[in-house]
């Protein structure tokens, strides 16, 4: 027998047997956290600035070749034409290699490089773009025409250790690899070390690569912290994805359980309430004694008592269904024209009874003349009664409620019931206004209230697409507000002339 799998939409918040949701960004966080534990010099820290140094070694692959050109045509026109050209074969051709090298890296997975064979190949590779920078440091020009030539060639190795500096940054050990043997051979072929300008350019030559050293430690150290701070922030935003990913599918499930239990509810109208109406119908006969008189009295008590529960139970049971109905998106509005002061005038007299039994008065204040609305009369009669019913139950005896219909500001119609009771903490004003939610105030009231009352009235003011507000202060009172928007005011329409009138008017 193959087993099932439950879905419980209340408890599964996030369904862990969908493999393939958000699998790209739960690799993506465990890629970067582990890029994150690691310190500056462990093995992922040292791929990506090989891969930065790749980067750079490319970019500026462009910029050697162009200085080289500019030396060479400057070699050719002092008459230096067989010996500039051969270095400038041999500086263009070491150069080029050591871009392959860094072409072919860039290429790579960043996790699929071997970091010492790496850093061997770059560092061969800029050993060998020294080459060219050596034949030039130990070439001799006696018979070409520029005075003070290893000056010259001081000045133009100063320039390339200076480049070179910049641009490999990102590898330790790669400037010297450079020009080690540059500088070696100039101060030991390529000048005049009798000379003093020669000399104290060879001492400036074999000083700058220590000094060009430090500057690209510290240029190296940034881009350390720069590598650091972008791992962070890949870091960050990848589990701020994954956060919003989980949020977005435990708030859709909430939805589809909350969805699924207003379905439930608005579905069980017929089978709660057919057995209450049993109940509410035969307990009502026997109370009334319609069959015969009861011999003893207290049966007939228990009737009386199975009949109000009874009520009470279905009273109950109706504003569920309404709030689920509203939430399912079941409810549907019979919306035809309608007075909103006529549809409340009657909601008030109906709570006269029931407000005379506390002594408690009920104005009301309506404006006059008011064009008709174009609503749903049950719902409207229903946010009155609820309104006028928690005013008269939390109003002491003796008190006032205040009920006024007229017009806003923005050309609709309003609707308000103020009393003088008690009021309600503005702390809790938000569990007044949930499913269920009562007030310190409510919870000690002898008044049996099922909590439903606000939310019901918020739902349907929603659907007739107005807007609801609750005032209330403690020991000054409580007053609601709902507003139907102008879109609903029905126009008065101009009277239509009798047929006999008009043809009598073309006479």
């Amino acid at each position: 027998m193959p087993s099932t799998l439950t879905n419980t939409a209340d408890k599964i918040i996030v369904d862990r047997r969908k493999p393939h949701r958000n699998s790209d960004v739960a690799r993506a966080v465990r890629r970067i956290r582990d890029r994150l534990a690691q310190q500056p010099g462990n093995v992922g820290y040292d791929r990506e600035l090989l891969k930065l140094h790749a980067n750079s070694t490319i970019a500026g692959a462009a910029a050697v070749p162009l200085l080289v050109s500019i030396i060479a045509i400057g070699g050719m026109l002092a008459g230096m034409t067989l010996s500039i050209a051969i270095w400038a074969l041999i500086t263009v051709t070491c150069y080029a290699g050591l871009a392959f090298v860094a072409k072919r890296i860039e290429r790579q997975q960043t996790d699929d490089l071997d970091v010492a064979w790496t850093k061997r190949a770059f560092l061969v590779g800029h050993f060998v773009s020294g080459l060219g920078w050596a034949y030039l440091a130990a070439l001799r020009c006696d018979e070409c025409s520029v005075a003070q030539f290893p000056v010259v060639k001081a000045v133009l190795l100063l320039l390339a250790v200076a480049a070179s500096a910049l641009i490999a940054a990102s590898l330790r050990g790669a400037l010297v690899a450079t020009f080690a043997l540059p500088v070696l051979l100039y101060a030991a072929l390529g000048a005049d070390l009798r000379q003093p300008v020669e000399a104290l350019m060879a001492a400036l030559l074999v000083l700058s690569l220590p000094f060009f050293s430090y500057i690209s430690g510290h240029i190296y150290r940034s881009s350390l912290m720069l590598l650091s701070f972008r791992t962070e922030k890949d870091a960050l935003i990848a589990e701020l994805e994954t956060a919003k990913a989980m949020s977005d599918e435990a708030r859709l499930r909430a939805e589809e359980a909350n969805l699924a239990k207003s379905r439930f509810l608005a579905s069980m109208s017929h089978e709660l309430r057919t057995p209450l109406n049993a109940i509410l119908g035969f307990s009502e006969v026997m109370g009334s004694e319609v069959l015969g008189p009861m011999a003893n009295t207290t049966y007939k008590d228990y009737a009386h008592d199975i009949h109000s529960s009874g009520q009470h139970l279905l009273q109950l049971i109706n504003e569920i269904l309404d709030l689920s109905r509203i939430e399912a998106g079941r409810y549907q509005l019979n919306e035809e024209a309608l007075s909103l002061a006529g549809t409340v005038e009657d909601s008030c007299h109906m709570m006269t009874l029931k407000a005379r039994a506390k002594d408690i008065r009920i104005v009301e204040e309506f404006e006059q003349d008011m064009p008709r609305l174009h609503a749903d009369e049950r719902a409207v009669r229903q946010i009155t009664l609820n309104l006028l019913s928690n005013a008269v139950k939390f109003t002491p005896g003796g008190g006032e409620i205040r009920v006024r219909v007229g017009w806003t500001a923005g050309g609709g119609q309003y609707l308000s019931v103020k009393d003088n009771g008690p009021g309600i903490a503005e702390d809790e004003l938000p569990v007044v206004l949930s499913a269920f939610g009562q007030g310190s105030i409510a919870i000690k009231s002898a008044e049996q209230g099922t909590g439903l009352g606000l939310p019901i009235v918020q739902g349907l003011i929603a659907l007739h697409g107005g807007s609801f507000d609750i005032r209330s202060k403690l020991r000054e009172g409580t007053e609601v507000i709902v507003v139907f928007p102008a879109a609903r005011v029905m126009e008065a329409m101009p009277a239509v002339p009798a047929p006999g009138a008009a043809a009598g008017g073309r006479r």
